[in-house]
């Protein structure tokens, strides 16, 4: 487990109780004998750190089949009375799960984070994707959780976030914040509080660690200087839960160079309201924006270059993620078919051994 992302044990966030952690009051049952509850607060390979309340735990998976794998902001029953070596006996059901697809062109799911009421979709002033943002944005509202674009280092000296960006959020709140001048951080303050829990997401460089601790008021993260050539560096290699006292519950995420976000149509006619505006004033329900007669969204496209950039991104991630789909259905299919195969070999190996079955 990398320990280099936060500072030592005893420049941590105080932690009087599970409440610091965000632990959500009724929301599940009493845990049973021997067993407590406690938040993942970085995970690793094979084992996590976590706390309980009272103690930062070291964690291991009770068993190798436990579902679904902990996550940073997981929260799981353990048992154990030594912190160093406790155990994950199970993970309790999630209230949001912000995931994306897996690099590499696969599959699968990747989740980042769980148990998170805020995400701040983080990008510099100075070099705002919009294509991005809307990727971001579609995974945030799949999740469960609710985003907030987060513009760093406003102290460049950016008048503000491009037309186009404007475009991008729609009905999300953009802040632009300086870590260095402190313009802001009020503003992002405000959003929080007791129980909060807020992930922070964006590509390295753009300041995130940094944000971390200029909201808790102290440095929590290490951060690194962004290199000479202007890109980010990796500062942050796993995801660090960081509670704040009277603030809330930070979560920082590692630095993406890619982002395919993990969602269903729902998330995305959520990030792109404006689209599904227009499509009220289609003449045909079933419109697909492409080439029918009478279609509001093309006629919108034609006559601002903006529109057709949000039709344009809105037609490659509704491709993107129906091949999500069909190869997850695909996947999902070959696994039953082994499952299948496996069973049938394990009944013809039973009838061998046993004469009466012959």
């Amino acid at each position: 487990m990398d320990s280099h992302d936060a500072l030592s044990a005893d420049e941590s966030p105080l932690v009087a109780s599970l409440v610091d952690l965000g632990w959500p009051a009724d929301a599940y049952p009493p845990a049973p004998p021997g067993m407590r509850p406690a938040r993942i607060t970085q995970q690793g390979r094979g084992a996590w750190h976590g706390h309980d309340g009272a103690d930062d735990l070291v964690l291991r998976a009770r068993s190798r089949s436990l579902e679904p794998t902990p996550v940073t902001g997981d929260w799981v029953l353990v048992s154990g009375e030594d912190p160093m070596d406790c155990w994950v006996e199970a993970v309790l059901p999630r209230r949001s799960e912000l995931a994306r697809a897996e690099a590499g062109g696969r599959s699968a799911a990747q989740v980042l984070a769980a148990n998170v009421d805020l995400v701040a979709i983080c990008a510099a002033v100075d070099g705002v994707n919009p294509r991005r943002v809307e990727r971001e944005l579609t995974a945030v509202w799949s999740s469960g959780a609710t985003p907030v674009v987060v513009l760093t280092k406003s102290d460049l000296g950016e008048d503000g976030p491009a037309p186009e960006l404007d475009a991008v959020c729609v009905g999300v709140e953009v802040v632009r914040v300086s870590s260095v001048t402190g313009e802001g951080l009020d503003r992002l303050r405000a959003v929080l509080g007791e129980g909060i829990t807020l992930a922070l997401i964006g590509p390295s460089g753009v300041g995130k660690s940094t944000l971390v601790n200029a909201l808790a008021g102290r440095e929590v993260l290490a951060t690194q200087r962004v290199r000479s050539d202007g890109k980010g560096r990796h500062t942050t290699t796993s995801r660090h839960l960081v509670p704040v006292p009277g603030i809330g519950v930070l979560l920082d995420t590692p630095g993406m160079r890619e982002f395919a976000p993990w969602a269903d149509e729902d998330a995305l006619a959520e990030t792109f309201a404006d689209i599904d505006e227009l499509a009220r004033d289609c003449r045909f329900s079933d419109c697909s924006h492409e080439h029918e007669p009478g279609c509001a969204v093309l006629a919108a496209a034609d006559a601002d270059e903006q529109i057709a950039a949000r039709l344009a991104s809105w037609r490659a991630l509704q491709r993107e993620l129906a091949w999500l789909a069909r190869r997850g259905d695909a996947r999902l299919m070959a696994e039953e078919r082994r499952r299948w195969v496996a069973m049938i070999k394990e009944g013809r190996s039973r009838t061998r051994m046993d004469p009466r079955r012959r």
